[in-house]
């Protein structure tokens, strides 16, 4: 019942007043020193957008907050770190559900030790590329379906991750909740990169502090645009920036100017003037977070959960909805967790969930 409460953001008091009852009681019920009666058990149920069968459904290796790399991780509430923890959770349960019934990729984010320099987060990039079979002289056509073929779950969840940005969890099936505060695609391309840094830099490192959030950043530009192609094409100037030439490369690797620019400064091409510079004048003519052709670098939306659901659905919705009624979900827990609607059943079909409640 903690998971249900946590999963809809509410503290103690707020579903007790929910369902008419006390904070201490609501307390009593999730340690299991009391029951609900039914009628309690069905109100609980309503308010917390489950079925009575999630009630019952055991919590097996739930996510925990070391488990998970948030990106602004001394600053987020506690309550929506928590309320990311259990959706972790609750999506993971409904992962392992669906591959019961559907193939999906197998997991392979290659494990580097921590970088003991920044040389050896390009080389970390560089081998990963490697690893995936992407070459170190192109760019990356998607960076969605990089993290998917290599078997992470990619997904978001839309009331969070305006207020605590992108995050990633290292777990058996790597999930990666996206922000979709951010609307341009070369920014969420960068974030996608920077969440596959965690899961193969920093494997049971608690990150979110300065340094392990610069490591990332730095594989993210290494990986996006590996050195040596970097420094082939970075227009070269003694003095000004070439902006038209930063734009064109832009559209080419896409990857935003902002990052360009620090991934000169990071390799030495731009001395710190010049990347002052350069922030000043995307600052000055508005493009601090919304620049020029963002429109022409496309959004890249997740595939895999969206596939796996929609394979199933066709080929048997019945089992689709046996498999969410056994984990007690309800439709608006569905549609929260993976952005998609459930599908519906004829009305003279009712699916059958295992689990007993209490």
């Amino acid at each position: 019942m903690r998971l249900a409460r946590l999963l809809a953001g509410l503290s103690l008091d707020e579903l007790g007043g929910l369902v008419a009852t006390s904070r201490q009681f609501v307390h009593q019920l999730e340690t299991g020193a009391k029951e609900p009666t039914d009628e309690m058990r069905d109100a609980l149920a309503a308010a917390l957008a489950v079925t009575p069968a999630f009630f019952a459904t055991p919590a097996i290796n739930p996510v925990r907050e070391e488990d998970c790399h948030f990106r602004r991780l001394a600053s987020a509430p506690r309550a929506l770190v928590a309320q990311a923890v259990a959706r972790g959770t609750a999506l993971e349960a409904l992962v392992d559900a669906l591959e019961s019934q559907v193939r999906m990729p197998i997991v392979d984010f290659p494990e580097e030790a921590r970088p003991a320099s920044l040389d050896a987060i390009e080389r970390i990039a560089e081998n990963a590329r490697q690893h995936w079979g992407l070459g170190l002289d192109g760019p990356i056509i998607s960076m969605m379906r990089v993290v998917e073929n290599a078997g992470a779950v990619v997904v978001h969840f839309d009331d969070l991750t305006d207020r605590i940005d992108a995050l990633s969890m290292a777990r058996r099936r790597p999930i990666i909740v996206r922000s979709t505060a951010k609307v341009a695609g070369a920014r969420l391309r960068f974030d996608l990169a920077h969440e596959a840094a965690h899961l193969i830099m920093h494997q049971g490192i608690v990150t979110g502090d300065s340094v392990t959030e610069g490591e990332a950043h730095r594989f993210a530009g290494a990986f996006l645009i590996p050195r040596a192609a970097f420094a082939r094409e970075f227009p070269r100037s003694r003095r000004t920036l070439d902006w038209n030439a930063l734009f064109t490369m832009k559209l080419r690797w896409k990857v935003s100017v902002r990052a360009i620019a620090r991934r000169a400064f990071d390799l030495g091409l731009i001395d710190a003037a010049q990347y002052r510079t350069a922030n000043i004048q995307l600052v000055k003519t508005g493009q601090a977070k919304a620049e020029r052709y963002d429109e022409r670098v496309a959004v890249e939306e997740p595939e895999l959960l969206r596939a796996a659901i929609s394979w199933l659905s066709n080929r048997d919705g019945i089992v689709l909805h046996g498999l969410l009624a056994n984990l007690g979900m309800s439709p608006a827990l569905f549609a929260r967790l993976t952005g998609e609607r459930m599908p519906t059943l004829p009305d003279n079909v009712v699916p059958l969930g295992s689990a007993k409640p209490w």
